[in-house]
């Protein structure tokens, strides 16, 4: 008996809101495309943000777009649901900037939130230089955010509505994604430039980095994420132009955590979740597609590989899913049967089947804009 009662309430910890709607965000980035020269600019004013409603998991549905700043630059985990459901958290990396007559980009230092029973934007939070990454605890009442261009970690308090930061804590590199153990007693920092992930300790709202607990990664550290029972952290390193490419894969218990492998993977990955069955997660690979058609590296297709989680080990399972040009934003269903992707620049969603056996897509739908960035609840 006791162990039935623990494992429902580990299932009620991973999706607190299981039995309401499943909401997960879609940032839209209406600034930017991708061409000849790579990453091109146009005026800001025209990014929303829309709420997919991911109740029936096969057929999800897309709500109406609210208006607010998304970028593509940075990792695809810039936003985030609390875990009840309540309240959406985007942060704003970057917006178009004018100089010598051209649209360039700029840091932005705002974080969005929604209020997902109304579907209203609420007031903005000013946080570090370029927020790259969101974070939730799962009791919902802090949360993290990893800042590019200042090079700290914000801590956040979440009251209901209310979000405030409370502290920053320098991490002296470009801090590009950010995650938080299941106990709340420990998060991760990817240090994008020197090829490293921070160790934060966390107790209450207090948080603390220190450099000698780094973990090393691959080339080109960029997103980063855990499984549901806070035993493996995955490092998603994109490589250098089509080179070294890989995911590390690292035990985040003990007093030291540490690197137990490496997983070969395809060409650009970027976009990565873990289910919230732990059981299996999802590599998006960008193939070379946000280069320009005369470059080397450029494809005009991007893919999707599942990885297997089972008895603390990971392995990359054969096969990949071909999807759209720049595939960027992925989340799982609630009940880790489906991961919808988005791809940027064909504005698609793709509704792919997960299970044992691997990935199958089962159908697509159209955007309302170019899908920048995709993320559910915290668990």
């Amino acid at each position: 008996m006791r162990i039935r009662c623990g494992l429902l309430f580990s299932v009620l910890m991973t999706w607190p809101a299981l039995a309401g709607t499943q909401h997960i965000l879609i940032g839209m980035d209406e600034t930017s495309t991708f061409g000849d020269s790579g990453q091109v600019f146009t005026a800001p004013g025209n990014d929303t943000v829309v709420v997919l409603d991911a109740s029936d998991p096969a057929h999800p549905k897309l709500g109406a777009p609210i208006p607010m700043s998304n970028s593509v630059y940075g990792p695809p985990v810039n936003l985030q649901i609390t875990p009840d459901g309540s309240l959406g958290l985007v942060a704003s990396s970057v917006l178009p900037v004018q100089k010598d007559g051209k649209w360039v980009s700029g840091p932005d230092n705002k974080l969005h939130l929604i209020d997902l029973a109304t579907m209203k934007k609420l007031d903005d939070v000013t946080v570090g230089d370029q927020p790259h990454g969101v974070a939730i605890r799962r009791d919902g009442k802090l949360a993290l955010i990893s800042n590019r261009l200042s090079k700290d970690i914000n801590v956040l308090s979440i009251d209901g509505k209310t979000v405030k930061v409370v502290a920053t804590v320098p991490v002296g590199d470009a801090a590009v994604a950010v995650s938080i153990t299941p106990d709340g007693k420990r998060g991760f920092v990817v240090k994008n430039t020197t090829g490293r992930v921070g160790v934060l300790t966390l107790d209450g709202d207090k948080v603390s980095y220190n450099s000698a607990m780094d973990i090393p990664t691959g080339a080109n550290p960029y997103n980063l994420a855990l499984t549901p029972d806070g035993a493996l952290g995955f490092v998603v390193n994109n490589g250098v132009r089509g080179n070294n490419a890989s995911i590390t894969v690292f035990d985040a218990r003990g007093p030291h955590p540490r690197v137990i492998d490496t997983l070969a993977i395809g060409d650009g990955p970027e976009g990565f979740a873990v289910a919230p069955d732990g059981k299996s997660a999802v590599v998006l690979l960008l193939h070379g597609s946000t280069s320009g058609p005369s470059e080397w590296p450029y494809h005009p297709n991007g893919g999707a590989v599942m990885i297997a989680i089972q008895d603390g080990k990971a392995r990359v399972v054969p096969g990949e899913v071909k999807l759209g040009s720049v595939p960027e934003g992925l989340a799982y269903s609630p009940d880790s049967k489906y991961v919808y992707v988005g791809d940027f620049t064909d504005k698609r969603l793709h509704i792919i089947k997960a299970d044992s056996k691997g990935l199958k897509e089962t159908g697509t739908m159209a955007l309302p804009g170019h899908p920048a960035s995709m993320r559910g609840p915290a668990f």
